[in-house]
């Protein structure tokens, strides 16, 4: 149907009725993104650790990783003001 209007999806949860919000989804990006920051760092580390060579550059990459992870936990942790002010 053209034009209808998108339904949100629901869920049936210990016998009540949940719709996914808008926000649901806010921050996954963020962490797999960060993640895979954190796994480049520790990959790149332990390759130049096999070699004989101590890298802490990569101990930095690793850092920024976790803050870059951290900062979509907070994202995707946070309610949108309308849904606050509602209750």
């Amino acid at each position: 149907m053209v034009g209808a209007p998108r339904q949100k999806p629901r869920w049936l949860i210990a016998g009540h009725t949940v719709e996914e919000s808008e926000y649901g989804r806010r921050g996954v990006k963020t962490k797999i993104l960060g993640f895979i920051l954190m796994v480049l760092g520790v990959l790149d580390s332990l390759l130049t650790l096999r070699g004989g060579i101590p890298a802490y550059e990569y101990l930095l990459l690793i850092l920024l990783g976790a803050c870059v992870f951290a900062i979509g936990a907070v994202r995707g942790g946070r309610q949108p003001s309308a849904g606050v002010a509602e209750k």
